[in-house]
């Protein structure tokens, strides 16, 4: 009983940090329906920010804080100088772009900051709570990621449903001309949606960073699983890219505790392909209104 306990808090930190990516991953596609195969590469490269700022200035805030700033401006400039070139072209320019571009962060990563990992410090403690005489794990970190994470979505969950800011970036990604000519400037709107989906990547970034340590490639998994978690939940929807990374950490740390971390990866593509065979607009499908 104890393992399970163990095995379900586990779960449901892990899924915290997938949804984080997940909600990033949502966030572009929601204001520009494109989906971003080099947002681990862009996480990777601010999470790097922060660490020499943190062990610069030994403070954790500020580092976290740079982080943040950081990823805002990455984004706005990948858009700006990059993607703009490709996303009125078909769909699978953009895709190759990303693609080049996380090749290209993680090659500059590691010329500029070396191949091997280097640890990064958790915002809080990661000693597991002690309940009764068992140690719990699950720590006051965890419980920072988890309601981080959370709070997050309900943010972007306004600004999409309850904003003139979010209705605009909406009519941007989905009818562009008819935007323009209701008076949306849709080029803003498609920067400033980029530059939110990697700020909110470089939080992903920060929370998992204690745990895979920063390297160039030491985020490609957490991206995979990232992904999977945003198509189980439906792309369209922050609260889904949350219940995915949930529903997505439950299963993969069971399947690790009860049948060997060998099989993770292995379970991430079996949950991805029944999703996709299933249920391919995940389980918060798009908005009715599209159908009409």
């Amino acid at each position: 009983m104890t393992k399970f306990v163990d095995l379900t808090l586990n779960g449901i930190s892990t899924g915290a940090i997938y949804a984080a990516v997940a909600l990033a991953l949502v966030l572009i596609w929601r204001a520009t329906r494109i989906v971003n195969f080099a947002q681990g590469g862009m996480l990777m490269f601010t999470t790097f920010i922060a660490s020499d700022v943190v062990s610069s200035s030994g403070s954790y805030w500020l580092g976290f804080a740079v982080a943040l700033l950081s990823g805002l401006a990455l984004g706005a400039l990948v858009e700006l100088a990059l993607i703009r070139r490709v996303e009125q072209g078909p769909p699978l320019n953009a895709v190759i772009v990303t693609l080049g571009l996380l090749i290209l962060l993680e090659a500059g990563a590691g010329m500029i900051w070396g191949n091997s990992p280097r640890s990064f410090p958790p915002a809080f403690s990661i000693r597991g709570y002690e309940v009764g005489h068992t140690r719990l794990l699950f720590s006051p970190n965890d419980t920072f990621i988890v309601l981080v994470v959370i709070a997050v979505s309900l943010l972007l969950g306004l600004l999409f449903r309850a904003t003139t800011l979010g209705l605009r970036m909406r009519a941007a990604a989905f009818a562009p001309e008819i935007a323009r000519l209701l008076g949306v400037r849709v080029g803003h709107m498609f920067t400033l949606g980029w530059a939110l989906a990697a700020l909110v990547g470089s939080l992903a970034g920060l929370l998992v960073a204690p745990q895979v340590f920063v390297g160039p490639n030491q985020f490609d998994p957490i991206l995979i699983f990232g992904f999977t978690a945003a198509v189980l939940g439906g792309l369209d929807s922050p609260v889904g890219a949350v219940v995915g990374g949930a529903v997505l950490g439950l299963a993969l740390s069971y399947v690790s505790g009860y049948g060997g971390s060998s099989l993770v990866t292995l379970a991430a593509l079996g949950v991805l392909v029944i999703v996709l065979m299933v249920r391919p607009g995940g389980l918060f499908p798009s908005a009715r209104a599209r159908r009409v």
